[in-house]
């Protein structure tokens, strides 16, 4: 065989070799799952490492390995404050979840040994959590018409401890709730109260360390008209 034609032939058998040695190479691919600040299921990966939402946010993250026949791979997931020099915490698993309560931004690192010294590129996923917010109305209508009929908070992001009460003008507590999407429907006992002023108490605390104590008067409008608004 001459040069010109056993250069072709070895090309051809080393060129499917190659692209076999790269398919089988030992990998991952993270994924995170969560609940996004509008409430949707949201997924990060590695090319959209960005996780934003609000405390409580639980997210729970995949290595995704593939191509380890033959390896024994340690998985590291490292959790960093920004800003800091020292982790706060690692796990040794190939998924892991975590609910991150306090706001700020957190660096959740995937590091793969795979042992004799070889080692996967590291991939950093980027947390972030809201600073806390909780607004309540003045007033609600309860009065069948599908509209304002629930007295709760009109908004509220990255709350990690609620408890609400409502009394009456005789200081009797009628209901109270630990839930902050939950609310009072203007019953007692399962009986419609009287349309009037009664009062709200609300002891709260933020994933940033804001304490709310909220006390205000609920005005009860039966009547109310819909499509009016509520003033705080």
């Amino acid at each position: 065989m001459s040069i010109k034609q056993f250069i072709p032939a070895l090309l051809t058998v080393l060129i499917p070799i190659t692209a076999t040695a790269q398919d089988v190479y030992p990998k991952v691919s993270p994924t995170a799952t969560y609940t996004d600040e509008e409430g949707e299921p949201a997924e990060s990966t590695e090319e959209n490492p960005q996780i934003n939402g609000q405390a409580p946010l639980s997210v729970n993250f995949y290595a995704n390995p593939s191509n380890m026949e033959g390896y024994n791979p340690v998985y590291e997931w490292h959790f960093r404050t920004e800003g800091e020099e020292k982790d706060f915490m690692v796990r040794y698993e190939e998924n892991t979840d975590y609910t991150f309560t306090t706001a700020g931004t957190t660096r959740v690192t995937l590091k793969v040994n795979l042992g004799q010294e070889m080692e996967l590129d590291s991939i950093v996923f980027s947390v972030t959590v809201s600073e806390s917010k909780l607004l309540f109305p003045n007033a609600f209508s309860p009065n069948g018409d599908s509209y304002n009929e629930i007295y709760k908070a009109k908004e509220y992001q990255s709350i990690v401890e609620f408890h609400a009460y409502i009394f009456n003008r005789w200081g009797q507590k009628l209901y109270e709730w630990t839930d902050p999407a939950g609310g009072w429907d203007g019953t007692y006992n399962g009986k419609d109260v009287k349309e009037g002023v009664y009062f709200v108490l609300v002891k709260a605390k933020g994933a940033d360390g804001t304490e709310y104590n909220i006390r205000k008067d609920v005005n009860l409008l039966r009547g109310y008209i819909e499509g009016s608004s509520n003033n705080e």
